[in-house]
C-alpha cells in the first residue's frame, strides 16, 4: 500500500461546528422588511446557495466575480418569491451578509490530531465548500499555522462531489491521489468524491454531528470513525503482535 504523504480534511462538520449566536434565519429578515409572503416561499436558508456538486469556474476568477454571481443567483430567487426591484438590493446584501457571518469553534480533537500529523512529516490541507476566504475563517479559529493548504469551491470554481475541486486541492499539495486520504463528515462530497478521484477516504460519523440519518454501509477504499483522534491508528496501526514471542 502506498504511503500517506497528506491528508485532506472537510471543514464544517469535521474540523470546526457553529456556535452562538446563530446567523439569524432568513425569514426574520424578510418579515422585518414588510416582506411576509415573499419570506415564506424564501424556504430553508441553508439551500439558497450553490449546489452540492455545481460548477461555476466562470464566475470564480476573481472575488468580485464571485461575489456579483452568489448576490445575482439571490436576486433571482428574492424576485421569484415576490420581492419588489425596488427592495432588491438592500435585502440581498442583508441576506448574503448573514449567510456568512458565521460564529465558529473548533471541535475538542483538532489541535491534536493537527499536531501530530505534522509531526510525522504529513501535509495537512482543507477542502471545503466554502465562501471566498476560507482562509479567513481558518484564522478565526487559530488553524493558519497547521493548515499547509486550503481549497475553497468559491475558489475552486465548483463543489464538492464535483471531480474538479479535488484534483486542485491535489495540485496545490503537490500529491497523488493514492499517497492522499480525504476525512470528512459527509457521505458523498466526502467519501464518493475523493474515492472517484483515487484518494482513500475516512467518513468522520460524530455522535453530535450535524448530519442526520443513518450512517452509509462503507465501501471499498473507505474507513470510518467517530472521531479524530482514531484516524492515527486506522492510517498508521501497530505492529501486530507475535504470539511466539509473547510471554
Amino acid at each position: 500500500m502506498t504511503a500517506i504523504r497528506g491528508v485532506v480534511f472537510d471543514f464544517y462538520g469535521t474540523l470546526v461546528r457553529m456556535v452562538p449566536p446563530l446567523p439569524p434565519d432568513h425569514r426574520s429578515i424578510f418579515d422585518r422588511r414588510g416582506l411576509v409572503e415573499a419570506g415564506r416561499r424564501w424556504g430553508d436558508q441553508w439551500s439558497v446557495g450553490p449546489g452540492e456538486g455545481e460548477e461555476h469556474r466562470a464566475h470564480s476568477g476573481s472575488e468580485q466575480a464571485y461575489t456579483a454571481w452568489e448576490r445575482d443567483r439571490l436576486s433571482a430567487r428574492a424576485r421569484a418569491c415576490g420581492v419588489p426591484g425596488d427592495q432588491l438590493e438592500e435585502l440581498v446584501a442583508e441576506i448574503d451578509a448573514a449567510m456568512k457571518d458565521l460564529r465558529l469553534a473548533l471541535f475538542d480533537d483538532v489541535l491534536g490530531l493537527l499536531t501530530e500529523l505534522r509531526s510525522r512529516g504529513v501535509l495537512v490541507a482543507v477542502c471545503s465548500n466554502w465562501y471566498w476566504h476560507l482562509d479567513r475563517s481558518l484564522a478565526d479559529v487559530g488553524l493558519t499555522e497547521l493548515i499547509d493548504v486550503s481549497v475553497s469551491s468559491a475558489r475552486a470554481g465548483a463543489r464538492k462531489p464535483h471531480p474538479l475541486i479535488y484534483r486542485t486541492v491535489l495540485d496545490r499539495c503537490g500529491l497523488a491521489p493514492e499517497e492522499t486520504v480525504f476525512v470528512g463528515d459527509v457521505w458523498r462530497p466526502d467519501v464518493e468524491g475523493p474515492l472517484a478521484e483515487g484518494m482513500r477516504a475516512v467518513h468522520l460519523w460524530r455522535a453530535d454531528r450535524a448530519v442526520d440519518g443513518q450512517a452509509p454501509p462503507l465501501v471499498a477504499g473507505a474507513a470510518r470513525i467517530a472521531e479524530l483522534t482514531e484516524l492515527t491508528a486506522l492510517l498508521w496501526p501497530a505492529p501486530a503482535t507475535d504470539p511466539a514471542r509473547s510471554g
